[in-house]
């Protein structure tokens, strides 16, 4: 029986990347061409949000920080330029075209809740992580059934991919575009084009993107995971796929 369950594993990771591979060159083509800036709102400047506030702001993109505090945010808002502007997460959320949401996983279902209107068909690029210590006793439940799959329950109606939830926030602050090679940033996702953007994303932060498969194979780099050892290379990553 786990034989076959792995046959069966194998064979669906398979299908999915030869339907995917097939839409990544139509959708990359299309991105390959686009320069322009982004619409991005960020729903959680902590460690992880903000250093990918500056990187983007660092690469063009439009942004919008936010926090429970906002007005805690202003200074680096203000420092990352005039493109950047610090604002309340439903501001955050109603603003960007891509929502980074990067917070406690407790909090996950509030946030589908409270901003589902402006989450809404949108592309949603999750770092959260469920640990029980912080998160409570649901973070067993989440876990088991794999980050991707929960947060694709919590935030209905969003095109998620998960992305930056097992590189340490110093790695992703100081380590961008490490010589001779750039760290791996593992990834999961559904939808085509949210893929795209987020390797876009990725690369645009400094990293080498490696898609691991569809959502529900996110639990591979969840924390804790094989995957999730690092930070690795792209090589070294793929060679541990």
């Amino acid at each position: 029986m786990k034989v076959l369950s792995f046959l069966h594993a194998a064979l669906r990771r398979k299908i999915f990347q030869s339907l995917l591979a097939a839409g990544l060159c139509l959708a990359a083509g299309l991105a390959g061409a686009q320069t322009d800036s982004l619409k991005i709102g960020i729903i959680g400047t902590g460690r992880i949000g903000g250093a990918l506030a500056r990187h983007w702001a660092g690469a063009g993109h439009e942004i919008v920080i936010s926090s429970r505090h906002p007005e805690e945010l202003v200074e680096l808002a203000d420092e990352l330029g005039p493109k950047v502007r610090a604002a309340t997460s439903r501001e955050a959320a109603a603003f960007g075209d891509i929502v980074l949401v990067s917070i406690p996983y407790a909090a996950m279902p509030q946030v589908g809740t409270d901003f589902a209107a402006e989450l809404q068909g949108k592309i949603v690029i999750d770092t959260s992580n469920p640990v029980e210590r912080r998160d409570g006793p649901m973070a067993r439940e989440w876990l088991a059934k794999g980050s991707g799959v929960a947060s694709r329950e919590l935030l209905p109606g969003t095109r998620i991919v998960r992305a930056f939830n097992c590189i340490p926030a110093a790695s992703l602050a100081n380590e961008g575009n490490r010589s001779p090679a750039r760290l791996a940033i593992p990834i999961a996702g559904d939808d085509v084009e949210a893929i795209v953007v987020a390797e876009r994303l990725i690369d645009e932060a400094g990293f080498d993107s490696v898609l691991v498969g569809p959502l529900e194979a996110a639990r591979r780099f969840d924390l804790g995971q094989p995957l999730a050892q690092g930070p690795r290379t792209a090589a070294e990553l793929r060679s541990a796929l």
